[in-house]
């Protein structure tokens, strides 16, 4: 593939964002609980695979979606470094399921930077299934995920989805997946 990165858009959580890195640390370092790994993590849905009470579980993506940046949340490897790259040629296009746009949009701006961010189209859904119209009105074509269910649902809608691989969703499609963000720049071709 040579995607033009006009053509693309990312999900935020365990696609731009280390969501993954950030619960762990927030377990530990606020909760006291150091026993997960990333690779314990082998449903979406987080309380069906770790041995956590589903109100801590609850109480953490809660502080990570309202105050990422206070949380510490961090870009996942080489991902800020490509999208200033690609945003020298095209706007860049973010559609969450979280809630609130606000809290990740000012997480979106401290680690783009401010000039960046102004070209930034972010959109927050609230719900992960509501994401294909919104694809289609910014006219994208492929759009990363880590969530199969959401790229199932694109796939069906006629959008080409790409699959983060994360450990979650590991040998439940047949779809394309890339491993790292190396791999989104190489999909986009080394010209960006």
């Amino acid at each position: 593939m040579n995607i033009h990165p006009s053509m693309i858009g990312f999900d935020i959580d365990g696609v731009v964002a280390d969501t993954v890195e950030a619960f762990i640390s927030l377990a530990k370092n606020d909760y006291g609980i150091d026993s997960i790994s990333p690779h314990d993590i082998t449903d979406f849905m987080v309380e069906e695979c770790l041995d956590m009470d589903v109100a801590i579980v609850t109480e953490i993506f809660d502080r990570l979606m309202e105050e990422p940046i206070a949380c510490a949340l961090k870009p996942m490897a080489n991902s800020m470094e490509i999208l200033h790259s690609f945003a020298q040629v095209a706007p860049l296009t973010f559609i969450t399921a979280r809630p609130d746009k606000a809290p990740i949009a000012a997480w979106l701006e401290k680690h783009l930077g401010g000039t960046i961010y102004k070209k930034v189209r972010l959109v927050a859904t609230g719900e992960h299934d509501g994401k294909a119209a919104f694809i289609k009105e910014m006219a994208l074509k492929y759009f990363v995920d880590d969530r199969v269910e959401t790229c199932v649902k694109l796939d069906r809608e006629g959008i080409i989805p790409i699959v983060y691989n994360q450990p979650w969703n590991q040998g439940k499609h047949n779809l394309p997946s890339i491993e790292n963000w190396l791999a989104i720049r190489d999909l986009c071709g080394t010209n960006y």
